[in-house]
């Protein structure tokens, strides 16, 4: 860390010479590869803390943001007691977050996820989950019940659908894929749990050919789910790691029209636990996890820093993209 901000160890300093740099994007925190100032978002207070509860995965998809399967185990199982310690901070934060946010790998293999779930509401904070809806989720469809009966409303469940049709979703996700999430989105809508569903645009097609498909989905197979509320329905840009992507620059912000505290690194942390680790770690974005570059510390108290915006997902994902993964965006 330097000055407070999120920094890239190893790949550049403040004192770097910038004509060393020249071309080279992403490498420098300070500075992007023309000279320009980079682009800051300063941190302005916490509305979701986000858990990873680790990257194992019973899928393994083209293009997943964080490489998730079922051999990387990279970020490992968070436990309650953990998860606990974690809340327990954020409550006693002058600026608490309203939203806990559960993402993975698939949050439904971590066998204290219930556990997880429950203390999050239990403690007033409004929930969002991550999940593809097959058979990780479905084997826990009792305990969810319990959970959607006590606290209702609190609780947001975000099954990623790739695409309004099987062959598309199935070419990201894999064969077989498409009629287990189906299953599972109909048992989530039938038992009348809060639920969104997460797409992605990879196919090149315009926002509303893709809302519109989506609306014929969901009307036939009568959920309720406004395809034209961005709330309801994300469509996440893609992150092609090899796609030349331009820098945002500090001057970025007044060309495209948009403000620092519009980027989700500006109210929002990821906690996680690195493989072999002793300690948790907070990190500044839910879309970098193995970088050390973006670690910011053990706390929630330690993260409360300002983020250069040194990595492609920064400009593809949040700048230019304008997505977020908070359920309330």
């Amino acid at each position: 860390m330097q000055d407070g901000v999120a920094s890239s160890k190893g790949e550049g300093s403040a004192t770097a010479d910038v004509h060393s740099l020249e071309g080279v994007k992403f490498t420098n925190p300070n500075v992007t590869a023309e000279g320009e100032p980079r682009a800051v978002v300063p941190f302005r207070g916490y509305e979701t803390v986000w858990f990873n509860t680790g990257t194992l995965c019973n899928l393994t998809c083209q293009n997943c943001y964080i490489e998730s399967s079922p051999k990387n185990d990279r970020l490992v199982f968070l436990t309650r007691a953990e998860v606990r310690l974690v809340l327990d901070e954020a409550m006693g934060l002058a600026d608490p977050p309203a939203e806990i946010g559960f993402t993975g790998g698939e949050p439904f293999m971590n066998p204290d996820i219930i556990g997880m779930l429950e203390d999050s509401l239990a403690r007033e904070f409004r929930v969002l989950v991550l999940t593809n809806g097959m058979k990780p989720m479905q084997r826990l469809k009792e305990p969810l019940l319990d959970l959607n009966r006590r606290w209702g409303a609190r609780l947001t469940v975000r099954v990623s659908l790739d695409h309004y049709e099987k062959s598309g979703h199935e070419q990201l996700r894999g064969p077989r894929t498409w009629r287990p999430t189906i299953d599972g989105l109909l048992w989530l809508a039938a038992n009348r749990f809060e639920v969104t569903v997460a797409g992605r645009t990879i196919w090149d097609r315009s926002d509303a050919t893709m809302r519109a498909g989506y609306a014929a989905l969901f009307a036939n197979l009568d959920i309720p789910i406004d395809a034209n509320d961005p709330r309801q329905l994300t469509l996440f840009p893609e992150m092609e790691e090899h796609e030349d992507v331009p820098e945002i620059s500090a001057s970025c912000w007044g060309i495209l029209g948009k403000s620092p505290e519009s980027v989700m690194c500006a109210s929002s942390r990821m906690v996680v636990k690195r493989k072999g680790a002793d300690q948790l770690t907070v990190l500044s974005c839910t879309l970098i996890p193995y970088s050390e570059s973006f670690e910011m510390g053990s706390s929630l108290a330690e993260a409360r820093q300002a983020v250069s915006l040194n990595h492609r997902h920064c400009a593809r994902f949040c700048v230019l993209g304008g997505a977020s993964c908070s359920a309330h965006k």
